[in-house]
């Protein structure tokens, strides 16, 4: 159709080896645990600031995200 344009946004394939993808998975699941734990093991907010970069609302949002992935990367594994 003359004059119309499509704009779209590709998405790429990222492979990970398996070892690589257990190794993410048990990251993300214990970065949530360290998000929500209380005491010493807890990551500071300072550490979370930076973690994300600005990009993450709150601590509560990275905890769910981390929990996320890992479970649905452990649950393709």
């Amino acid at each position: 159709m003359p004059g119309s344009v499509t704009i779209g946004h590709a998405e790429a394939l990222v492979l990970l080896s398996h070892p690589d993808a257990e190794r993410l998975t048990t990251m993300l699941r214990q970065m949530s645990s360290m998000l929500e734990a209380s005491g010493p093991n807890r990551l500071t907010e300072a550490q979370v600031t930076e973690l994300c970069e600005g990009r993450m609302e709150n601590r509560g949002e990275l905890t769910e995200w981390c929990r996320n992935l890992s479970q649905y990367l452990n649950a393709h594994l």
